[in-house]
């Protein structure tokens, strides 16, 4: 496939807004792949990566052996996730400490929008595909109030969480940071981030080997869950499309409860800056909601989101016409 730069920076852009959405428990990156149209490019591209490209380079040259396994794509899209991720990850987290209710309520219409998208695209109802919905939805619900876990910070531990957070960053419905967040790994996670930027803007080699020899164990664990999952995820796109459309549908109804808006904190945690933050939550109607509910408000950033999928669709529906 023949792209322009023009082509490479909208994925790039893209791959900014999978990166601010993985950085926020609750929201998947998978879930913006999905909707903007490179999700199956993104598995497919993946899925055909192996040790092969080095035979190829060989045989072909750098440039073909490039050109062949689309890596120009992966490139573009990683590098607006990188630069998403470490420049975006701070406003997120002040736009969650300071405006929870509006960021969750945008999310929230955004992903409903999302439903309804990947719904439609199911070609035929039959009660595999319910049976799939519900099960899937059931399993998402009780991932969303699964109550997190400690966990020790060490290396092995570190490529573990990197190994089962990939997997859900790249499946719609399911976050990776909710992932790490039950794992007890966000908080280690997010301070990574924090001293490979630190180690990067203050020069200080030390505090960046630390985040670097860190962000390899991730790293390792990230690639080989990419490498595993994207097969089982391409097979199934390839040959039980219907079902996957189903499960993924089913995955993203069920995160709802994550993106509620209205919550009732039961527990809370201290963050990697000593800010205390919701640990454990629970959905609540707004009228129990403990403090001024913004219910228009709400509302008004729900019906944002919601027309937002709806605009990014009418626009792929005339990119394809």
């Amino acid at each position: 496939m023949r792209r322009s730069l023009k082509d490479y920076l909208v994925i790039s852009l893209k791959g900014i807004a999978m990166g601010a959405a993985d950085v926020v428990p609750g929201v998947s990156g998978g879930t913006i792949a999905f909707i903007s149209g490179i999700y199956e490019e993104l598995i497919s591209t993946i899925n055909t990566l192996d040790f092969n490209f080095f035979k190829t380079w060989k045989k072909e040259g750098f440039s073909s052996a490039w050109s062949t396994y689309n890596l120009s794509f992966l490139f573009a899209l990683f590098t607006g996730i990188a630069i998403s991720i470490l420049s975006l990850a701070k406003l997120i987290k002040w736009l969650l400490h300071n405006e929870p209710l509006l960021l969750w309520a945008f999310f929230f219409g955004l992903v409903l929008a999302s439903i309804l998208y990947i719904g439609k695209q199911i070609t035929s109802w039959n009660p595999k595909v319910f049976l799939s919905i519900i099960i899937a939805a059931v399993a998402s619900y009780f991932l969303t109030i699964a109550e997190p876990i400690a966990s020790p910070e060490s290396s092995w531990y570190l490529l573990f969480c990197g190994f089962i957070a990939i997997i859900a960053m790249i499946l719609p419905g399911v976050s990776g940071a909710f992932i790490l967040l039950i794992l007890g790994a966000y908080e280690t996670f997010i301070g990574i981030l924090n001293q490979l930027r630190e180690g990067i803007t203050s020069l200080d080699f030390d505090l960046l080997w630390e985040a670097c020899y860190k962000l390899l164990f991730i790293g390792i664990g990230a690639i080989t869950g990419l490498k595993l999952f994207s097969k089982v995820l391409n097979w199934m796109f390839n040959n039980h499309k219907n079902m996957t459309l189903a499960l993924l549908t089913g995955f993203m109804i069920g995160s709802l409860n994550k993106l509620w808006p209205w919550k009732k904190v039961l527990s809370w945690r201290t963050n990697s800056e000593g800010i205390e933050v919701p640990f454990i939550e629970k959905s609540i109607l707004p009228a129990n909601f403990d403090g001024d509910p913004r219910i228009i408000w709400t509302l008004l950033f729900v019906t944002i989101g919601f027309l937002l999928i709806l605009i990014l669709e009418r626009i792929a529906i005339k990119k394809e016409n």
